[in-house]
């Protein structure tokens, strides 16, 4: 059983809050993807803020994949190419069990993660990206100056949101 919950009230009386309610959306499964689970897909950790996506893409090449970044969103489409004429002289396909059919994965990537590289080995697409903050974002001490019976300078640590 499928629960929906209506954003659109929160759509009205917010301004710049579309982002976190698209996510929202797709995180509950109303994107409309009707539970596509094609390709497989592994997300870990490789370091305090390395991380790897790892997809099965048996039978695709390099040239059938594309990779695509753009704000905080991670596209990855698999296209398998039309055979060639020298590969149909291999023979008829009696059975097959590999899937090659075109797919589109998405995924939401957070805040200062940035796409590192990608490497193809072994039917495995492996993406790697890393979250670098800005210097501007990062914590930092900020000096407080006293006046009057103050024995110097205090200092107030502040963290940046």
């Amino acid at each position: 059983m499928r629960t929906t919950f209506d954003l659109t009230p929160l759509y009205r009386s917010t301004v710049g809050f579309d982002r976190l309610f698209s996510m929202l959306d797709q995180v509950g499964g109303f994107d409309g993807a009707q539970g596509s689970s094609y390709p497989p897909y592994n997300i870990e950790r490789t370091g305090e803020n390395a991380y790897r996506i790892t997809l099965a893409v048996a039978g695709f090449a390099a040239d059938d994949l594309s990779i695509e970044a753009k704000e905080n969103t991670l596209t990855v489409r698999g296209d398998k190419q039309a055979p060639k004429a020298e590969d149909e002289k291999r023979g008829e396909v009696l059975y097959q069990g590999i899937a090659a059919r075109a797919f589109e994965r998405v995924f939401q990537l957070a805040d200062f993660v940035e796409v590192r590289g990608a490497s193809l080995e072994n039917g495995l697409l492996h993406i790697d990206l890393v979250r670098e903050i800005p210097e501007k974002m990062k914590p930092r001490q900020i000096a407080i100056n006293g006046v009057g019976g103050a024995a110097g300078p205090k200092v107030l640590d502040t963290k940046a949101a």
